[in-house]
């Protein structure tokens, strides 16, 4: 009797120890990461105590241009904080009206001061004033000559980009000063930002017949050239002309200390023999827009585009360029360019042979985008591709560029005197300003005005161009500049209205590829062509009327048009978009339909009684087949892609250290545009879906194939595709790629552009999303980081930062390998192997029956990608279409020795899990979106939320499924609440939050713990009331005895 609260206490005190022992082995068995994070946040805190208030600067932008200091005034008697101050900015363009001021504002205070400031009614917006780094826009070399070693630091390349760490400045390329013989970017797999120079001389103006323009006394005068560089030096001796040279840095000097400025003046407007330039009499205004160290701010521009306008210029040279187009003070700023009669010449950037990789501004329609082509009208290597990227994934891109030129071993000035050879899209910018300038002084000056603008010399030089026999519309835009063609054109030149390109020619390979390599059949998405609207007749168009579609023949009404298009035309510019489809009784239809769209065009009138009216044609030529076969039909999910900008998207090799953003569109016509290719040559049939999984009907396709994705996905998309596969046997076919929180964590950056902390808005996929969409099959991936070489049937391929294969259900097949893990996690079995041990193996590409339909996974899209690719896997991919598609199973893939008898399975918790210090809605098309069909699906759903779905109203329940094995915990979760995923917690934070991070790691030892002192704390309690019920009782019966 007395033994028992012996026991008890001594099962407390053990139940306590116990939970102790769980909670300090929990905290150890964490300590890499919990104390690196602690570390972090206490360095960051010490600084803070220890540093003054940390303030950045803000562009106010106001609705009105007036004097500075009145828009001082205004933001003075309005604003009560006290936590900002003015920014007095001393420049040429002080003594002009502007729209905007510079504001510096305590970073503590940031949300407060500029909430205030927005809610002003004459402020437009506030921004973070953007450093910009020059992007190189001169090609790369592989050697340097020791005059260009023994330059001062001044000149060495400096990239955006170095080693995976973000250089001070926006995000473009190094200007590059070294000499040298050209070095292919796939010489490396590694495509850097910064380019290098060339050194071979040539005489490009006698290439273009400038001397026959010349000769008539055509040599650029009396027009106002703006060249936007680092500047020129006084008296240079090849210069007739220089007329003001401003400094809009934060240097003292007008001087180029780096050369680049000068030569492409010289290439402009150079009068030495040597390196002549197409007008030499041009009036060169230089702008020193970049300092020494290759850096620009957003303001600088600003002030200096305000200049340019307050000046008159006449033509406006810009050899920069990057991928951020959302830079919305900056293209607005380039828009009002433009509509103030400047026209503006850009490079398209030195990002080539890749496709998608077209620079700002130049890739803006009332921009002249400029390519570069070698001697041979060859496509330079290093020139960038189209299409653009602003219209994904609703839509196809714009063709970019406008048109190519020479730009490939150019003679140019020197710094100070002599002239040199080099080569970049940043030199064949200025060959066409110069020849901008040379036809705008081909219209006499009292006619300039009526005749020319940024529409009307596009026009000329479009129209007049030579189209190249080889380059698609993506590489060289209407072709190579012809100058005396253009001239013919302007010569005659009355304002009018036409489209850019004005033909579609699916007869026409490779010029009109994409289009060219897939006819249209019935049934299918609708295939987008996106065209340009200029308007020559005024800065502001309207058009009229509704596009029309004029078949020539009756075959023609099997084709259907729906148009978008600008309705406001402004500036210069507008777009028209062609959604086509085939209709249902043209399905066995063989041949071409021909006609033309026709668009009406007007402008308020400029000196007539009337307003300018003008017709706009473009003519069609397409090819159609019947409707292929479903085990022919591709579906590519587009819509569930996000891309650089607006979202930090790291790369998907963490291999490549200088291109960390994922920015070229992920695409079939961009960086997927060689796996596009393969497709067709192997008979499939390839469709594009810009809109939810909801709207696109599986019992048309074979495969749904999902590559590289990175959204999230709607409960109803999660829901139909388990019925699309189950239930109408669509093929499913996911390339994965790496996604793990502490290498995310450890990607971030701070950008002195957006004077913000930059944090992965995910990794190279969203695998926790990609998770929750293949649940309903068992399938999940991991978080593991693979690196390694490995062969399948003899076919050598590299798997590049892919991810493993977590969750497979028995009876599928699954192909693991041994691979390094180079994720946190895995840092220590790699350490582990260098002592000796075997690496594990990982499984990394499964494939599995499910009921009518069959599923394959894959944790790399590396080998598809184009971008940094370094084997492919076409054989793979060829092989799987041909198993999810046509159920053919290749003997190897499904040898008896890969099927699991057993299931993969890892816990929950073992799982990636979502980041909670993101506000992801902000870049997805998902969270906090509405389901909605667009213009990129069928146009019997446009506008509802898809097949098998109400249009209106709660979406009704699919039909119940048959219930099989398909391994472990998959029974248990089909059709109950595990199916749903966790709805991704939203903070609107501008820096990582570390605590949100490193919660997981220290909540639940600190829960253990504080449950193992209630427990204790309860039995004491109870051993307590028994020795008093002990006591009482005791004493009331020994006097009985």
């Amino acid at each position: 009797m007395i033994a028992h609260p012996i026991s008890s206490s001594t099962f407390s005190l053990s139940f306590l120890f116990l939970f102790i022992s769980i909670s300090l082995s929990l905290l150890h068995f964490k300590p890499s990461i919990f104390l690196s994070q602690t570390l972090t946040l206490n360095s960051s805190q010490s600084d803070s105590i220890s540093s003054p208030p940390i303030r950045n600067n803000y562009i106010v932008r106001f609705l009105q241009y007036k004097p500075a200091e009145e828009h001082r005034a205004y933001l003075e008697s309005k604003i009560r904080s006290d936590r900002w101050k003015w920014i007095e900015r001393n420049n040429p363009a002080a003594k002009y009206p502007t729209d905007f001021g510079l504001v510096s504002i305590q970073e503590s205070a940031r949300e407060s001061v500029i909430g205030e400031i927005q809610r002003l009614g004459l402020v437009k917006d506030v921004n973070a004033d953007f450093s910009y780094r020059r992007r190189d826009l001169l090609a790369k070399k592989t050697k340097s000559t020791s005059r260009s070693r023994s330059r001062a630091g001044a000149s060495a390349r400096v990239g955006a980009f170095v080693d995976g760490k973000k250089r001070p400045g926006k995000i473009f390329t190094a200007m590059s000063f070294s000499e040298g013989e050209y070095h292919s970017p796939f010489s490396n797999s590694s495509i850097r930002w910064g380019r290098q120079l060339f050194m071979q001389r040539s005489q490009v103006t006698s290439l273009f017949g400038a001397d026959a323009l010349w000769s008539k006394g055509y040599t650029g005068a009396k027009v106002k050239m703006a060249i936007f560089d680092t500047g020129i030096r006084a008296n240079h001796p090849h210069f007739r002309n220089i007329k003001e040279r401003t400094n809009w840095t934060n240097e003292d000097t007008l001087n180029d200390n780096l050369g680049h400025g000068t030569f492409v003046a010289g290439v402009i407007a150079g009068g030495d023999a040597e390196c002549l330039g197409f007008a030499p009499d041009t009036e060169i205004y230089a702008f020193r827009v970049f300092t020494d160290a290759q850096v620009s701010y957003t303001s600088w521009f600003l002030d200096a585009f305000n200049y340019a306008i307050a000046t008159n210029m006449d033509v406006l040279n810009l050899s920069i360029g990057g991928p951020d187009y959302l830079d919305l003070p900056f293209v607005e700023k380039v828009w009002e360019i433009t509509a103030n009669n400047i026209i503006m010449v850009s490079a398209i950037g030195n990002d080539g042979p890749l496709y998608g990789t077209l620079n700002n501004p130049a890739d803006q329609s009332d921009v002249i985008g400029v390519g570069g082509i070698d001697y041979s009208d060859h496509i330079a290597s290093f020139s960038s591709r189209g299409m653009s990227t602003w219209e994904i994934p609703h839509g196809y891109g714009r063709v970019k560029p406008d048109v190519v030129a020479y730009g490939r071993e150019i003679m140019g000035s020197k710094i100070s005197t002599g002239c040199k050879s080099l080569s970049g899209t940043s030199v064949a910018s200025p060959v066409v300003a110069g020849v901008v300038c040379l036809l705008v002084s081909v219209i006499p000056e009292s006619s300039r005005q009526d005749i020319l603008n940024p529409a009307s010399m596009k026009q000329a030089l479009v129209e007049g161009a030579a189209k190249l026999s080889g380059p698609n519309m993506y590489e060289q835009g209407a072709g190579r500049v012809d100058l005396l063609e253009s001239f013919e054109i302007l010569k005659n030149y009355q304002p009018r209205a036409s489209i850019f390109p004005g033909v579609l020619d699916y007869t026409d390979c490779p010029y009109s590829w994409p289009f060219c390599r897939q006819p249209l059949y019935a049934g299918a998405m609708p295939v987008i062509f996106n065209a340009t609207i200029l308007n020559g007749m005024g800065v502001i168009g309207y058009v009229e009327s509704p596009p029309m579609w004029h078949p020539s023949n009756d075959e023609g009404n099997l084709l259907s048009i729906h148009f978008a298009y600008s309705e406001v035309i402004w500036p210069w510019t507008g777009y028209l978009a062609l959604h086509m489809q085939i209709k249902e009784e043209g399905s066995q239809f063989s041949g071409e339909i021909e006609g033309n769209v026709t668009l009406q065009v007007y402008s308020p009138p400029q000196g007539e009684k009337s307003p300018r009216i003008s017709t706009c044609v473009l003519h069609l030529k397409l090819k159609v087949v019947p409707t292929p076969p479903r085990s022919k039909r591709i579906l590519w999910d587009q819509f569930h892609s996000i891309k650089y900008p607006p979202g930090y998207i790291p790369r998907d090799s963490l291999d490549v250290r200088n291109d960390i953003l994922d920015w070229h569109g992920d695409h079939l016509h961009t960086n997927f545009h060689i796996m596009f290719n393969m497709l067709r040559d192997a008979g499939y049939h390839v469709e594009t879906l810009g809109s939810p999984l909801t709207c696109f009907d599986a019992s048309q396709y074979g495969t749904l194939l999902m590559v590289d994705l990175e959204d999230e996905y709607f409960e109803e998309e999660i829901e139909k595709l388990r019925d699309d596969v189950i239930n109408t046997g669509l093929g499913l076919a996911v390339f994965a790629e790496w996604y793990n929180v502490d290498t995310m964590v450890k990607m971030r950056f701070f950008d002195d552009n957006t004077r913000s902390w930059w944090t992965p808005v995910t990794g190279g996929a969203n695998v926790p999303a990609l998770n929750d969409l293949l649940a309903p099959f068992g399938i999940a991936f991991g978080d593991k980081i693979l690196n390694g070489d490995f062969s399948i049937d003899g076919e050598q391929s590299r798997y590049a930062s892919g991810t493993d294969i977590a969750r497979f259900p028995a009876g599928g097949f699954v192909h693991s390998f041994p691979f390094l893990d180079s994720s946190e996690s895995g840092a220590t079995q790699n350490v582990l192997l260098t002592s000796g041990m075997t690496k594990a193996d990982s499984p990394i590409l499964g494939l599995l029956d499910v009921g009518e339909g069959r599923i394959a996974v894959y944790g790399d899209s590396n080998c598809l990608d184009s971008s940094h690719m370094v084997t492919n896997c076409y054989w793979l991919l060829r092989k799987i279409l041909d198993y999810t598609s046509g159920n053919i199973r290749d003997s190897v893939l499904f040898a008896d020795s890969v099927k699991k008898d057993a299931a993969l399975y890892v816990e929950d918790h073992q799982l990636p899990s979502r980041r909670t210090d993101v506000n992801f809605s902000t870049y997805s098309a998902v969270v906090g979106k509405e389901l909605v069909c667009r213009s990129d699906s069928r146009y019997e759903i446009w506008g509802t939320k898809g097949y098998n779905l109400q249009v209106r109203g709660r979406n009704r329940r699919l039909p119940g499924y048959p219930v099989f094995d398909l391994g472990r915990g998959l029974n248990s979760t089909v059709g109950n609440s595990n199916l749903r995923r966790p709805k991704p917690s939203v903070k609107n934070k501008s820096e990582l939050d570390m605590p949100v991070l490193v919660a997981s790691h220290w909540l639940v030892p600190a829960v253990v713990a504080v449950t193992g002192l209630l427990l204790l704390l309860s039995f004491w309690r109870i051993r307590q009331k028994r020795r008093r019920r002990r006591k009482g009782s005791g004493s009331g019966r020994f006097p009985n005895l």
